[in-house]
């Protein structure tokens, strides 16, 4: 069955050429949601096409209202407002497309032959995950899931950042400090024990620092004669040396906090396709500085520095290989570039990163644009904003981070407390009962971060988060669990849906769940084409909130209409698969029962 917006685009574009012999590609013609107050579920905007047709928006809207109600049987009204053509679409056409979809029962869509990677989560093999690590970790998981539906392969990638002076930090802490404890002598999960050291670290610094200023020392003259963080520095060269004691207590730390890092993606529900790591990539790069500079693209300094010049492209100069040869971080990040394109052949490269690294993303982006990679054109920095809290800013070096872990099973505990509350999980065994809490606390705090723009910056609120009522993810579990129960029931009343509803007359209610679906192939699109997860998120709390209209306003099974009860029912049903593929597009779990 066709889509109704191209049915509509083509019948719109007859309609200009045979009113007004004007040529109108249907692909040009866009529709927008008709606003509530306003009778439709489609808006074309007339404004445009005074100048073309040489009539006012208004002539031109009633006109071609006229013809689609005339001439295109999925038309059965319209309506002209200051310009704007409304359209409502017909029962017929309505209650074809509920049948035609409901026994579909699918959701895929064409496959477009591109390969896109998300980069996302990137953690610090010094510290555990923490809230902020929790929205980009969900982020990079649904646009994966978005750009899979629609119909990229998509690869998804975790670069892991485990070398470099923040690592030594902890090293030398667990070195001075740590009396050879174990995760599994401390009952701690291995990234919780290295977390705790990187914070020693920076807790014994300010004690030595305090008593280098009470010798006289000045600011400057502490910080380099701090022997912790000159025993950090050396124990970097050492690594970069390849010393076999230092690489076999970094090899043990590590190994402690990948598993760490592995459970709490198995809590969270996220997953990886490849992983690249720091330590393989911070060498790569420097064959592509040696290329640009033969090629002209970067130009080397009397100190043997090598730099970029940026200022036509609005930016400064850039280094790009320091005097003493050794690379900086956008040189490891060009050869990373080079790699995944060496490896997976992608036409596109989505960055999952804070929008702290704004600057360093564009200077990235316009280097490899100059080196003219193949690549080039499909590298997008996917900016995010920070997650605050009501007490401020995270630091992890000071201890005053959310533990993702610790959030989780908070969420958990609330999801318990209000669900007890509601008194309606008497018949789940313990068991069950703990996926459920689980899977409600995950499900808001997963629907909290991803619902807002993602270039936004957030406050996150737990309390609000597991509110069952609003505009939550608990509120649309339970809408989807209520469904449930629905198709539960129509199954013990062996209701069935091989009729012809052809005769039947829709209620409004009914409309408009009908008609909200229609917009999820436009949303998903738009969703993919904006990297934005948060457009479903709202899409599927909005349907959410017309079902939950519908239930209150029709009896699905009380009406002496059996035909009425059927398709009813036959609505619920689809309205579910609906909310739950919408669901797990944002990774969210969609229970049966609540």
């Amino acid at each position: 069955m066709q889509h109704i917006e191209y049915i509509l685009q083509q019948a719109v574009a007859e309609a200009f050429m045979a009113l007004f012999e004007v040529v109108i590609l249907p692909s040009d013609i866009k529709f927008s949601p008709t606003r509530k107050e306003f009778e439709g579920s489609h808006t074309l905007t007339c404004f445009q096409f005074a100048k073309q047709t040489g009539k006012a928006p208004d002539k031109v809207g009633t006109e071609i209202g006229t013809f689609l109600k005339q001439n295109c049987s999925c038309v059965s009204e319209f309506n002209v407002v200051k310009g704007f053509l409304n359209i409502t679409i017909s029962d017929t056409y309505i209650i074809k497309y509920t049948c035609n979809n409901f026994r579909k029962n699918t959701f895929d869509y064409p496959t477009n032959g591109q390969k896109v990677m998300v980069e996302y989560s990137s953690p610090n093999t010094n510290k555990p995950l923490h809230l902020g690590h929790l929205r980009n970790n969900f982020l990079g998981f649904a646009v994966a899931n978005v750009l899979k539906a629609n119909g990229y392969e998509v690869i998804k990638a975790n670069l892991i950042n485990d070398r470099g002076i923040h690592i030594c930090k902890s090293m030398i802490a667990y070195q001075k400090y740590g009396n050879n404890e174990t995760p599994d002598t401390t009952g701690l999960k291995g990234d919780k024990l290295v977390g705790k050291y990187y914070v020693e670290f920076d807790k014994q610094s300010k004690v030595i620092k305090s008593e280098l200023l009470e010798k006289g020392c000045t600011e400057e003259e502490a910080e380099k004669l701090n022997p912790l963080m000159l025993a950090a520095q050396n124990m970097l060269v050492d690594w970069e040396n390849g010393d076999d004691q230092v690489i076999a207590l970094w090899k043990k730390m590590n190994g402690w906090v990948y598993q760490g890092f592995e459970n709490t993606y198995t809590s969270i529900g996220v997953s990886f396709d490849t992983y690249y790591y720091e330590s393989n990539t911070y060498l790569l790069g420097k064959e592509i500085v040696e290329e640009g500079l033969k090629n002209g693209v970067f130009y080397q300094k009397d100190d043997n520095s090598v730099w970029i010049d940026l200022t036509e492209e609005g930016l400064d100069h850039k280094l790009v290989l320091r005097s003493d040869g050794t690379s900086v971080y956008i040189t490891q990040d060009m050869g990373t570039a080079d790699l995944k394109y060496k490896d997976f052949g992608i036409q596109k490269s989505i960055y999952v990163v804070g929008n702290e690294q704004d600057y360093h993303f564009n200077v990235l982006f316009h280097i490899l644009t100059k080196l003219k990679r193949p690549y080039a054109s499909g590298l997008h920095h996917l900016s995010y904003g920070m997650v605050d809290l009501p007490m401020g800013k995270m630091k992890s070096r000071e201890g005053t981070v959310v533990d993702a872990d610790d959030l989780v099973n908070e969420m958990k505990a609330e999801a318990e407390k209000q669900t007890t509350e509601l008194g309606k999980i008497d018949s789940f065994s313990a068991s069950e009962a703990q996926q459920l809490y689980h899977t409600i606390g995950l499900g808001a705090l997963k629907y909290f971060l991803l619902k807002v723009d993602p270039k936004k910056r957030m406050l996150f609120n737990p309390t609000e988060s597991i509110d069952f009522h609003g505009n939550t993810g608990p509120f649309i579990q339970y809408t989807h669990a209520r469904i449930c129960a629905i198709a539960r029931k129509s199954n013990e009343l062996n209701i069935t849906y091989d009729h012809n509803f052809d005769s039947l007359v829709l209620q409004q209610c009914e409309k408009n769940i009908i008609t909200h679906i229609l917009l999820l192939e436009k949303t998903l699109k738009q969703a993919g084409d904006d990297y934005s997860p948060a457009l479903i998120a709202n899409y599927v709390y909005d349907l959410a909130k017309l079902y939950n209209s519908f239930y209150g306003e029709v009896s699905i099974f009380q009406d002496p209409d059996s035909l009425k009860v059927a398709f009813r029912s036959m609505i619920s049903v689809y309205t579910g698969h609906v909310i739950k593929y919408c669901l797990a597009l944002i990774g969210i779990d969609a229970p049966e029962r609540m």
